[in-house]
């Protein structure tokens, strides 16, 4: 993906293979001297007993330039946190993780719901969100990292090039999204960006009309990647969507805070794979049929907040159009696909798309019936300001949980 094309919109930082990654690690630590870099992990404990997260941690020990590392264990018991301690410890750098099934966090998750500022629900978006407080808490950081720990073609590169233009002082950027082209053992993947969000953004522009939103989306070739890194600074006003619409969310959210100059997307990784989720038809609440619905729940959030209106007769429109846009990009990638030696399997894809077109249909639904929905969870300005000793309490429990393990 060696290429220099701007889209106009959002600042896109190529790979354009003219600097070695050991000068641009050098740079980093140069940076980081005065802007102290911290790298958040969220975690199911199950992510512990798969070789990627093994690989991931081998790869970050060899990294100079992390002040500290945290890592948020969901899904994990006494035992079980125990072992991540002991995992974990193989990192040279200053790292901590949080178990978020303590019972003292636990304590501090009933505090937040008696003021109604507690996360809805379970999930990456509330783990991180716990993070991005114990990071703020900590008072040391100028510029914060997220990525997955199921990257099976990790490099510590990507981390590098991911935090580069928002520490280097002399770019103006707040937030920096990474992007990379997703394929793995042979197939074209990323299916929920390709087969959804593309062209959904695209049918979207032909029933509603031009939106700046729209064209600022369609901006990101890879909005649903989940590596990500800001300026602290930004983060105490930062909504954090609490359902599977996290990565769409974080960028309405730079949408709504940052001026467009100030975000950039930069190109991370030649190839990049993961877990994969399951379509799951069968079952609205999980895999990525929940995550679909979530994605589109959170894009008509914004345009509706944005002035745009919608009534079923809008979304009957968007679902015929949508499918239309769907399958003329599906050829565009089977093409791709097929000129590169990769594989797509046009009747899953297919189907994958019509599952897509009901969601839209049923996000819109919900979103008719309940338009006072708000699945944000508090920003940290707003919990600091009803409870002030919450972030500090936040800060000892972690550290008592690491005391009881002797």
């Amino acid at each position: 993906m060696a290429d220099f094309q701007q889209n106009g919109n959002i600042a896109t930082l190529h790979n354009l293979r003219s600097t070695s990654p050991d000068a641009m690690t050098h740079a980093v630590s140069t940076f980081a001297q005065f802007r102290k870099i911290t790298l958040i992990l969220p975690s199911l404990y199950s992510e512990l007993e798969a070789p990627a997260l093994s690989h991931i941690v081998d790869e970050l020990s060899q990294v100079p330039y992390l002040h500290r590392i945290i890592i948020g264990l969901d899904r994990a018991d006494l035992d079980q946190y125990r072992h991540a301690v002991d995992y974990f410890s193989r990192l040279p750098q200053d790292h901590v993780v949080i178990w978020n099934d303590s019972p003292r966090q636990k304590e501090i998750g009933k505090r937040l719901e008696q003021m109604g500022l507690g996360p809805t629900e379970p999930g990456k978006g509330k783990n991180v969100w716990g993070c991005l407080g114990y990071l703020m808490a900590c008072q040391d950081s100028a510029v914060v990292a997220i990525h997955d720990c199921d990257i099976t073609t990790y490099n510590r590169d990507m981390l590098t090039r991911l935090v580069y233009p928002v520490t280097n002082p002399n770019f103006p950027y707040q937030l920096s999204k990474g992007y990379y082209p997703r394929i793995g053992n042979g197939s074209m993947n990323g299916r929920v960006t390709r087969l959804l969000v593309s062209p959904l953004l695209i049918a979207l522009k032909k029933v509603i009309g031009d939106r700046d939103y729209i064209d600022y989306l369609r901006s990101f070739r890879y909005p649903l990647s989940g590596e990500f890194a800001m300026r602290t600074s930004i983060l105490p006003d930062l909504r954090m969507p609490s359902d599977w619409g996290l990565e769409i969310g974080v960028l309405s959210e730079a949408w709504r805070n940052l001026a467009p100059k100030t975000v950039c997307q930069v190109e991370i990784s030649d190839a990049y794979d993961h877990k994969h989720q399951d379509l799951s038809p069968e079952d609205k609440d999980a895999g990525l049929n929940r995550m679909s619905t979530d994605i589109c729940k959170s894009i008509f959030r914004k345009l509706a907040a944005d002035g745009t209106v919608f009534t079923t007769h809008v979304f009957r429109t968007l679902k015929a159009t949508y499918y239309r846009s769907a399958l003329d990009l599906l050829e565009s990638y089977y093409n791709d696909a097929a000129m590169n030696g990769l594989t797509i399997d046009r009747h899953k894809e297919e189907q994958t798309i019509e599952l897509f077109a009901e969601n839209i249909m049923r996000a819109g639904e919900v979103f008719l019936s309940n338009p006072s929905e708000t699945p944000f969870i508090p920003t940290w300005s707003r919990v600091h300001a009803a409870d002030p000793d919450l972030m500090r309490d936040m800060l000892k429990a972690v550290a008592d949980d690491y005391d009881d393990l002797g």
